[in-house]
């Protein structure tokens, strides 16, 4: 199966990309997941829409291509980062790869919420009709205190934490098998 993950942060450290760096390898016997660079994306311009940059064309191809998508994403100011949004707004327009595209969210955050927040914000873009994800319902993955939660290679070591994202990936993987 694969699957093409988002991950809404930058930064070198980033909690989120670790946790990504993790899924990847833990679920390789299960599913093939890429991370996109989706940070090179240059900003979302209607002018450039039908002629998009090459790094534009080839991510939205890996996206249609995929099998489902992970979303990756911290909270910045209660909501999702900018080049996140930038990314799924390339994919809202012309060809529209997310239409129907299975989603499963996850986000981990040094606060006690987890990027609930961030990925309330993120389930109402990805309904848009632009975007009409289908995202996978009654999985919430909020991490509080992610950094208490990975050691410093970046693996996920609270094992309840473990075995929660476990059974959401794999009640992912079949919901993404009952889509098609």
């Amino acid at each position: 199966m694969k699957i093409v993950a988002l991950v809404g942060s930058n930064r070198k450290e980033s909690y989120n990309k670790k946790l990504a760096v993790y899924m990847q390898t833990r679920y390789q016997g299960t599913a093939d997941i890429e991370i996109l660079p989706i940070e090179k994306l240059p900003m979302y311009n209607q002018d450039d829409e039908l002629t998009p940059p090459a790094i534009v064309t080839e991510i939205k191809k890996k996206v249609a291509d995929s099998d489902g998508v992970l979303f990756v994403t911290p909270e910045f100011n209660h909501s999702v980062p900018a080049f996140l949004k930038n990314a799924i707004d390339w994919f809202s327009r012309v060809d529209k790869v997310m239409v129907n595209k299975p989603v499963m969210i996850v986000g981990g955050t040094p606060g006690v919420l987890g990027t609930a927040r961030a990925q309330m914000h993120l389930r109402q873009i990805l309904n848009s009709p632009g975007i009409a994800a289908l995202t996978l319902p009654g999985n919430e993955v909020f991490i509080g205190a992610v950094h208490e939660k990975l050691d410093e290679s970046g693996k996920l070591i609270h094992e309840p934490t473990v075995q929660f994202i476990d059974t959401v990936m794999d009640n992912f993987i079949n919901w993404i098998t009952k889509q098609k």
